[in-house]
Parts: structure tokens; C-alpha cells; sequence
């Protein structure tokens, strides 16, 4: 059983001081694991990333209830960079990319707070090519003029090159063609499986998402609705018919599952 590496703790989210979004959210993410987050757009799955990440508040959000303890230290009053000293750090939604630099320069700016040196630093970005060997053949190239698919591992592999233990990775397949949806996924758990980097991971595609995980929790409307190893959510009914569209019913919402209110006592 692996040791927990963070735990979110009952938290709730306030945007602009009036904007509930997160209503009492619990997690636990155990050391070396990949766990996902499921739901639908607005689910909360972005700000539960961000308050980990402690990016909340360059979106006027905060959290105000509840505790995050990363190996046990209260989180919440660090800054982003902190967390990234403390090797936590986030892949944004959307591949963000600094347009006008080469793929190799993007790669760079992800070591910038690093004090170990030159010599590890080239280690680490060896590291990234013999993992996305796309990246290599393209290291010149402006990002701007790179693919999506191209974009999105170097925004992971900016990511790693600031040697995380930790990786908050936001709608990794958002926009990407399926086939290098798989190669992304498969190598989120080649890093996880070969170089024992815990990932929590933020998608909408449900299928793909339990497929490499190994524990997933589902959010909806701001709560967590349900949680389980990623199998168990794979073969569960209400699971199956809801997000993974194998069932022939109609329902607008988890919460129209009159077995899960029973099971779930808070959405009764």
C-alpha cells in the first residue's frame, strides 16, 4: 500500500468571494499512484487542480474551508513556486507553450528554479526526448509552428524538467486526435511505471482516463459523487451508463441514480 503523498481535506473554493464552486471535496493520492478526476465541464475539476496547485488566486479564487497537506504540511498559504520547489507542479489546460521560443526553449524555462546545476539539468532533458522523441526531431522549431500533439508533451515535458514528484496534469486529450491521446497516455504511465512520478490528472474522457489510472474519484456540481479504483469505476453500472455511454437510459445527473442517493447519504 502505497504512502499518502497528498490529502485534500473537506475543501471549498470561493471565486470572487461570492462564487461557491467547490463544496466540501475530499481526495487522497497515494505516493507514486496515477489518480484521475472525472466529470463534466464545470464539475471542478480545473479549480481542484489549481488549489492543490495553489494557482487560485490568479483567478480570484481561494480556498476557505477545509485543509490540503502534502506528506503531512498544511499547503494552502504556499505560493505556486513553492509548491514547485516542493516538486508539485501543473500542466495548464489548453498546451500552453511560449509561441515565439523553440520547443528546446520552452523545455528549458521549466528548469529555471532549479540550483542543481548544468550537468542535471542536460539529464533531465535528455530525459524528456528519449520519452517524446517527437520533441526531439522538433527541438528547433517554434512552438507556434508545432502540433497540437506537439505542444501538449512539451508542456508535460516542461513540466519535468523541473524534476517533480508530482505532476497536476488538466485535461491532458482536450483537442488532440485519438491516436496521440493514447501516445500521451502511455507515456504519463511509462513516467509513472519507470521514473515513480505521481500524477493527478483532470479529464473528461472517462474511458481513456481509467484505463491508465489507478484510482479515480468523479466529480459533479462541486462535490465528489463518487470514488474507487479506477477498475471498480470502470465496471460499475451507474458508471458505465452514465460517463461511459454504455447504458440506454436518459439521466441529466448522477444524482438522478435513486441507488446512489442511497449509498451517497449527502446527496439525498
Amino acid at each position: 500500500m502505497s504512502s499518502t503523498l497528498l490529502d485534500v481535506n473537506g475543501i471549498e473554493v470561493i471565486y470572487n468571494h461570492v462564487i461557491l464552486v467547490l463544496k466540501g471535496v475530499s481526495l487522497q493520492v497515494g505516493e507514486g499512484r496515477i489518480v484521475a478526476l472525472l466529470g463534466g465541464n464545470g464539475a471542478g475539476k480545473t479549480t481542484t487542480l489549481r488549489a492543490v496547485s495553489n494557482l487560485l488566486a490568479g483567478e480570484r479564487g481561494e480556498v476557505t474551508k477545509g485543509h490540503i497537506e502534502l506528506r503531512g504540511e498544511r499547503i494552502e498559504k504556499l505560493t505556486p513556486a513553492q509548491m514547485v520547489h516542493r516538486g508539485v507542479v501543473q500542466v495548464m489546460e489548453g498546451r500552453h507553450c511560449f509561441a515565439h521560443l523553440t520547443i528546446e526553449e520552452n523545455l528549458l524555462t521549466g528548469a529555471y528554479a532549479r540550483r542543481d546545476g548544468k550537468a542535471a539539468v542536460r539529464e533531465s532533458l535528455d530525459k524528456v526526448y528519449a520519452y517524446f522523441p517527437r520533441l526531439k526531431t522538433r527541438r528547433t522549431s517554434q512552438a507556434a509552428y508545432t502540433s497540437g500533439g506537439e505542444q501538449q508533451m512539451c508542456a508535460i515535458g516542461r513540466a519535468l524538467m523541473a524534476n517533480p514528484r508530482m505532476v497536476l496534469l488538466d485535461e491532458p486529450s482536450m483537442g488532440l486526435a485519438p491516436q496521440i491521446v493514447e501516445e500521451v497516455f502511455g507515456i504519463v504511465k511509462d513516467l509513472n511505471q519507470k521514473e515513480g512520478v505521481t500524477f493527478l490528472l483532470a479529464e473528461q474522457n472517462t474511458t481513456m482516463a481509467l484505463r491508465y489510472a489507478d484510482d479515480g474519484y468523479i466529480l459533479e456540481n462541486g462535490r465528489v459523487v463518487m470514488e474507487g479504483s479506477a477498475d471498480a469505476l470502470a465496471n460499475n453500472e451507474d458508471v458505465k451508463e452514465f460517463y461511459l455511454g454504455m447504458g440506454g437510459g436518459e439521466r441529466k445527473s448522477f444524482r438522478d441514480v435513486k441507488s446512489y442517493k442511497r449509498r451517497k447519504r449527502w446527496l439525498a
